[in-house]
């Protein structure tokens, strides 16, 4: 039988993947990639020619059994996202459960997620937090920002640039413009960024600057 191996990519700056990373995208019998097209630059750049297979949110429900199948006949596989670690905030976790379900091997490799350097350089408490991924885009999205504007832990959540501004208006409408945040964008590329402040001053700074690339909101728990 073979083994799934979860494998985590860089979030910018392609020289973050391990060498143990590295080696086991060089052996594997299969590369599982959400983006064939992003995964294949990085493959490239490393000189790494394996075969490569589209494993995305659009196809994984049917493809998952014929999966298991190969890996019980003996395929090793990696699965990659476009960036970071595969299952979170991205496809992977469906395979990785059946997977286990079917006695499988699965190894996870640590590595790149972003959410850890931005809760970091935030300077809110990062001892105990919430991880939120991606708010709900329309229905239930105002009931969870106040709900999450309760929370004593401090709170990481994945945003998108053109909503950004929004989600941090909705905030200090139900936690108080006082309340401190950090935004970070283009973790470990070239233009990184991290802007600190209350939530007022988070408003008027993205009102008077357009917000661009990925973004990971950090704000500060309920005293």
């Amino acid at each position: 039988m073979g083994k799934l191996y979860l494998v985590p990519t860089p979030i910018g700056n392609l020289q973050d993947i391990s060498l143990r990373a590295l080696e086991l995208l060089k052996s594997v019998d299969l590369i599982l990639a959400e983006d064939t097209r992003k995964t294949g630059i990085l493959l490239k750049h490393f000189s790494i020619s394996r075969p490569l297979r589209s494993h995305h949110k659009f196809n994984e429900h049917r493809e998952i059994d014929r999966l298991t199948d190969e890996i019980k006949k003996g395929k090793n596989m990696a699965l990659v996202s476009d960036a970071g670690t595969p299952g979170i905030s991205d496809p992977g976790f469906l395979l990785l459960r059946k997977c286990i379900e079917e006695g499988i091997e699965v190894e996870t490799l640590p590595g790149a997620t972003a959410f850890v350097p931005a809760l970091l350089n935030s300077g809110l408490p990062c001892d105990r937090f919430c991880f939120e991924a991606f708010l709900p885009v329309k229905k239930g999205r105002a009931s969870r920002i106040a709900e999450l504007s309760k929370e004593k832990r401090t709170v990481v959540i994945y945003e998108s640039p053109h909503r950004l501004l929004k989600t941090l208006k909705q905030f200090a409408e139900q936690a108080g413009e006082s309340r401190r945040v950090s935004v970070s964008r283009e973790i470990s590329k070239i233009h990184e960024e991290t802007v600190r402040g209350s939530l007022a001053d988070l408003v008027k700074h993205f009102t008077e600057n357009n917000p661009r690339g990925e973004i990971v909101l950090v704000l500060e728990g309920l005293k």
